[in-house]
């Protein structure tokens, strides 16, 4: 009999949103440190209490301040800037905080140009028939799923990336594109190999969702890379993911795959950091987010 794995939601850290209303507050804002401009979707995380946050599109964000240490450390991690740490203190509360984060230089490497004749190849999940489950998170988890290059191929540029969304949920809701490299610890997702912020929302459920990545010009390592889906929230629903009681995860609902013997999927939470999904069926085939890539493959 085959296993069903019903639901997978991700929590931000260990403390509850109810816990979160109980205890002193830190709000503020991220913003680039030359330009002003807040930065949207920025991941806020204490270090020892290890709970987190995401802050919304106008870069603003809410955090409980530590309880359990005399002082923590408040990490600021936004795509393409350089991380910001501060130092806040137990039980103290701060409003209006504003912390202005650099801007990461991009490096300019030698280019490689591939010579041969170029056409497409499909990496990543082959069905179009999803398993049984949802995979579902809250604002500032993740879900990345590793495209393998199982044979070899010489690859060139990232096309496209797909997802498969449910029929449940809110499949319209927006969320953000994540490419990584495979060099984290145990190979797990590491270094963005897309830098931009992509904001997506597909227009329905129960299909494949497609976003085209050619205007990055994002060079596809040779092993293959990580594509991954970040939940995202905006507007109202800020505030709501930070203090409702019973919160319940919103947004899009990925399906899963049983196509690998191998578990590529690893889920992101904030405060935590990157773990890898090890669930199975009966049959010993790995549970893994329903994900896609086309790449320019050298011939």
């Amino acid at each position: 009999m085959v296993k069903r794995l019903l639901f997978i939601a991700l929590f931000l850290g260990s403390t509850s949103t109810a816990a979160w209303a109980q205890t002193a507050q830190i709000k503020g804002v991220i913003v680039d440190k030359d330009t002003k401009e807040p930065l949207p979707f920025t991941s806020i995380g204490l270090k020892e209490e290890q709970i987190g946050a995401l802050s919304n599109e106008h870069g603003l964000f809410i955090v409980p301040a530590p309880t359990k240490n005399a002082q923590d450390t408040l990490q600021v991690m936004a795509l393409g800037y350089y991380r910001k740490t501060i130092v806040v203190k137990r039980g103290v509360a701060i409003d209006n905080l504003t912390i202005e984060v650099p801007k990461r230089a991009v490096e300019l490497g030698g280019v490689t140009v591939k010579a041969g004749k170029v056409k497409n190849l499909g990496l990543g999940a082959k069905s179009s028939d999803p398993g049984e489950g949802m995979i579902q998170g809250l604002p500032g988890s993740q879900y990345a799923f590793f495209v393998k290059n199982e044979k070899n191929k010489r690859l060139g540029n990232v096309r496209t990336v797909s997802f498969y969304i449910g029929e449940n949920g809110f499949p319209r809701e927006p969320f953000r594109v994540r490419l990584y490299k495979a060099d984290g610890n145990y190979n797990s997702p590491n270094t963005d190999l897309l830098t931009e912020n992509v904001i997506v929302s597909a227009p329905q459920g129960g299909q494949w969702y497609t976003v085209d990545l050619t205007p990055y010009n994002i060079v596809a390592p040779e092993e293959g890379f990580f594509v991954a889906m970040e939940w995202v929230v905006s507007g109202d629903k800020f505030f709501a993911t930070n203090f409702m009681d019973d919160y319940q995860p919103y947004g899009q609902i990925m399906r899963p795959t049983f196509e690998f013997k191998e578990s590529r999927t690893w889920n992101y939470t904030m405060g935590k950091g990157w773990s890898l999904i090890t669930a199975a069926n009966a049959q010993g085939l790995r549970y893994n987010a329903m994900i896609k890539a086309e790449v320019d493959m050298i011939k």
